[in-house]
């Protein structure tokens, strides 16, 4: 809970692959409980969301996610767009950022990590491992993971 007794959004999902989504939020449903799962399932969705603007305006900033796992091939607006914007405004710079995508490729790993990604993991195929890891992140940025304080932000 935060100053004003709302509990924060937990997880910010942005993903666009209706599969991923089913596979992440079931993952998430039994590794968390009770966590409280934004969905966004494009980059656009997710910036609006994040800035609190278009159909979010009303969204007050005390219920920011904890945590966004982003993949970055995404409509409208790609993930390294919705990074770059993130870290360039002051409300969303320290949210952290874990980066979950299927791309192997140097340069979306290179570029992720300058654009402030604190976290890049390429999504496993296998369904067990892919569960796992979902609950590692989970566990580590809602439950181990000691948030900067909000003064701070």
């Amino acid at each position: 809970m935060n100053q004003q007794g709302v509990p924060p959004a937990g997880i910010l999902l942005v993903e666009d692959d209706p599969d991923a989504v089913e596979l992440t939020l079931q993952a998430l449903r039994a590794h968390r409980p009770g966590s409280r799962v934004q969905l966004a399932r494009d980059g656009a969705e997710a910036l609006d969301f994040l800035l609190c603007r278009g159909s979010h305006a009303q969204r007050r900033g005390d219920s920011d996610p904890t945590v966004v796992l982003l993949d970055l091939k995404l409509p409208r607006v790609d993930g390294l767009e919705v990074l770059r914007q993130m870290r360039n405004d002051v409300r969303t710079r320290a949210t952290p950022v874990v980066v979950l995508t299927s791309s192997r490729e140097s340069p979306d790993v290179e570029r992720s990590y300058e654009l402030g990604a604190n976290s890049y993991i390429v999504k496993p195929v296998n369904y067990e491992k892919f569960h796992a890891a979902i609950g590692q992140i989970s566990q580590y940025w809602l439950q181990l993971n000691e948030p900067r304080p909000q003064h701070y932000a």
